[in-house]
């Protein structure tokens, strides 16, 4: 039986980075989604295999670390968004450019409570497993 140390340093079976890799395939696959007009596809066709590939690895427990992942995009929208609702005008000095943005909340939040449920439920499942 191997020692919680180990995992933690860095051993192949560390739950956390197997964690940080299902993040990878999930923000990949939600950008792909949102962005499934232009480079979305591309971005599917990179998470199918990636997602393939640690499924066969078996390290089931941490595929709630997609959950995480898909967190990102939500928060970079919230960030574009920040100055929304409504239109908003910046001025550089040969021009003027208005664009409507939306409420950044909704995406701030959503992002919060995946990304929160995805830890969450990833260290009740690591502290079961531990035991």
């Amino acid at each position: 039986m191997r020692s919680r140390t180990a995992e933690a340093v860095g051993q192949p079976g560390a739950p956390w980075g197997w964690f940080l890799a299902w993040a990878a395939v999930g923000a990949a696959a939600a950008l792909g989604l949102a962005a499934l007009l232009s480079v979305g596809v591309l971005l599917l066709a990179a998470a199918l295999p990636a997602a393939v590939l640690l499924l066969r690895k078996r390290h089931l427990t941490t595929a709630v670390g997609a959950l995480a992942g898909a967190a990102l995009p939500l928060f970079y929208l919230a960030y574009a968004n920040r100055g929304g609702p409504g239109a908003v005008c910046r001025s550089t000095a040969t021009e003027t450019t208005c664009t409507d943005e939306f409420a950044p909340w909704p995406f701030l939040l959503t992002g919060i409570l995946l990304l929160a449920a995805s830890l969450l439920v990833f260290c009740l499942l690591d502290r079961r497993r531990g035991n």
